[in-house]
């Protein structure tokens, strides 16, 4: 799969930029601020329906702008993709599929697999639980269409349960018992599927760790649930008192995490800079190795100045490991060209450099 050629119109700060692409190299050189991130944003926008950085879609039109328009012509597996969204303020965005509108955004997810290796990924290290089961659910959601199905009508349920249990009044338990049937049937199939999915992708992570860091540490990720430590059925009713006083639910697999270890410790706690970033990027390419498994073709890879605080044996067998085959079409930005420029002489690959400088591309 390969993007051919990216049109954009206000953006964030992009006012207007029509881009053709190399299909194996794409490089974006400038300093920080100037646009590089806003442009991978826009692609991976056309992947997930939704920018990586920015949820509320009305705040990514340009300042002094009304509306925005991105699109995206790719090729998958032979056959051309012409990919459309726009919106207007006030206005629901528009998505289309060859001109086509989607009945649903999330049929969408997974057409076009991809995978963002970003400065931004540390918080799958430095914060709370949910940003690793982002990760996870991302992850799933691109190739297992019901999981996506399963994980809304979740957190619908949850959603509904912590209403009952912020009323001041009480409420029949019947209303408790309804929506917590949902998240324990729906919360079931999640727990499965997140299993099978973490007890795959372990070696995989595992394999490109010690490949970057030539085996020098050793790495674990394991699941953690409560569903492997409770019947949830019943753990749910006996946590309801309490939960009642807290006003929101304690029990159920949006309490799942994922542990992070570094010989054996957490990696929150003992790792450096160098070894928390290799950890992020074995798990993005472990990412994109897994999901080329499953839909039999590259995804494409996006990585956004992940060179930064990396020693120059990491960032050489990381530059090793994506030139390969193995791998499709890359997008890189950076901010030193002679940096980049040593990337692409390892690289060997054939390769288009572009020039962000405030929100203007030139080729």
């Amino acid at each position: 799969m390969r993007l051919n050629s990216l049109s954009i119109i206000n953006y964030k700060n992009i006012e207007e930029a029509d881009l053709t692409f190399s299909p194996k190299i794409n490089c974006f050189i400038g300093n920080n601020g100037m646009g590089k991130t806003n442009l991978l944003d826009a692609i991976y926008y056309l992947s997930f329906c939704k920018s990586y950085s920015n949820s509320i879609d009305s705040q990514n039109i340009r300042h002094d702008a009304d509306f925005f328009v991105i699109q995206g012509k790719y090729d998958v597996d032979g056959a051309a993709e012409d990919i459309y969204c726009g919106m207007k303020r006030r206005q629901k965005k528009q998505f289309r599929r060859n001109k086509k509108d989607y009945e649903r955004l999330s049929d969408h997810i997974g057409l076009l697999p991809l995978v963002l290796v970003s400065p931004d990924d540390s918080i799958l290290i430095g914060e709370g639980s949910d940003e690793r089961r982002k990760f996870v659910d991302g992850v799933i959601s691109q190739y297992d269409k019901n999981y996506l199905h399963q994980l809304l009508q979740y957190n619908n349920a949850l959603k509904q349960r912590n209403a009952l249990l912020k009323l001041e009044n009480p409420v029949d338990d019947s209303l408790f018992e309804i929506w917590e049937e949902q998240m324990v049937l729906h919360g079931a199939y999640i727990n499965a599927r997140r299993r099978e999915f973490v007890d795959e992708f372990i070696p995989i992570f595992q394999d490109f760790y010690s490949f970057i860091s030539e085996d020098n540490e050793q790495v674990s990720l394991s699941y953690i649930s409560q569903f492997d430590k409770y019947d949830v059925s019943r753990h749910i009713v006996e946590t309801r008192a309490r939960d009642l006083v807290l006003g929101y639910s304690t029990c159920g697999i949006h309490k799942d995490d994922l542990e992070m270890l570094l010989t054996g410790y957490p990696i929150k706690r003992v790792g450096s800079q160098g070894q928390n970033k290799t950890y992020l990027i074995s798990l993005k390419l472990a990412q994109f190795d897994f999901l080329k498994r499953v839909h039999k073709k590259n995804p494409l890879l996006l990585l956004d100045d992940i060179f930064d605080k990396l020693d120059s044996d990491r960032v050489r067998k990381i530059v090793e490991l994506v030139s390969k085959d193995s791998f499709g079409q890359i997008f890189i930005t950076d901010t030193n060209r002679k940096h980049l420029d040593q990337i692409l002489l390892q690289l060997g690959q054939e390769s288009s450099i572009f020039e962000v400088k405030n929100g203007k591309i030139m080729q």
